[in-house]
């Protein structure tokens, strides 16, 4: 996982938390890496398991909430940082549209050895509808879920999102079944 999504991890935690618990969760994880990160590093996922599973047990909110949060956080970060990947698109069902054949080329550039899920888009009812499958080796989909809901609130287009586990709960294939709500 690169560095990137560690450390605006830790200052959304730093944000929404403290500096302490960024400390605490830290040390609590016992981490290969000590907890030093940098954008452009590669770190295990199990580092982010292990830090979001800290996070839990000193916030006591359960880990799938704190992951989709972090999404939420982490798309309007995207959206200052790769401002381009956003100049395109008129509508949140476009932009994550572009997701696989834009977005991930553009990021596996500047990243070559990023390892990110896949993304394959539906759409569907007049074009009111998306459906979105995730996949991934990595039990991330509530991630997903909260990049898809940072998108939504970024476009300001409200929407209703079924969620459906093909994976039997592992969180690595899922359905998003996105229907936009009229204004």
């Amino acid at each position: 996982m690169k560095g990137l999504v560690f450390t605006e991890f830790l200052d959304m935690v730093e944000q929404k938390f403290s500096a302490a618990m960024v400390d605490d969760i830290i040390d609590d994880a016992n981490l290969p890496s000590g907890g030093a990160y940098t954008a452009v590093g590669t770190y295990p996922h199990s580092e982010m398991l292990a830090l979001v599973q800290c996070l839990s047990k000193e916030t006591r909110l359960p880990i799938p909430a704190l992951v989709k949060i972090f999404g939420q956080h982490l798309f309007g970060r995207f959206v200052e940082l790769y401002p381009a990947f956003f100049h395109n698109t008129r509508t949140a069902f476009d932009f994550l549209d572009s997701i696989e054949n834009y977005v991930h080329i553009e990021v596996r550039k500047l990243y070559p050895d990023a390892e990110l899920p896949s993304f394959e888009t539906t759409r569907s009812d007049n074009d009111q509808q998306l459906v979105m499958v995730y996949r991934s080796q990595h039990p991330f989909s509530s991630l997903a879920e909260g990049l898809i809901e940072g998108c939504l609130y970024h476009y300001q287009e409200p929407a209703k999102i079924d969620i459906r586990d093909c994976s039997q709960g592992r969180g690595t294939h899922v359905e998003f079944h996105i229907q936009r709500i009229a204004a």
